[in-house]
């Protein structure tokens, strides 16, 4: 298991529509997801966390350019079940 927190920053005016179609694409992939007000926090195996970074990654990229900051670790607690 692994966590990743990421922020997506799309360049473009209306940037509320990036954002919300990468945290939609998070939510779908199969990983836990905590969304912050500024960052969203995932949990899951590496191979699903950093194909559901890329799927989110693209979805926010289709509606124009987009800067995505992740921080990924295998070494932070993972959360009480």
């Amino acid at each position: 298991m692994i966590q990743a927190s990421v922020a997506v920053y799309p360049l473009q005016a209306d940037t509320s529509a990036g954002v919300e179609r990468a945290i939609s694409a998070l939510q779908q992939a199969g990983v836990e997801c905590e969304v912050g007000s500024m960052h969203t926090q995932i949990l899951g195996s590496s191979e699903a966390v950093f194909a559901a970074l890329q799927v989110a990654f693209n979805g926010a990229a289709e509606l124009g350019p987009t800067v995505m900051i992740v921080t990924v670790s295998n070494a932070c607690p993972l959360p009480d079940r």
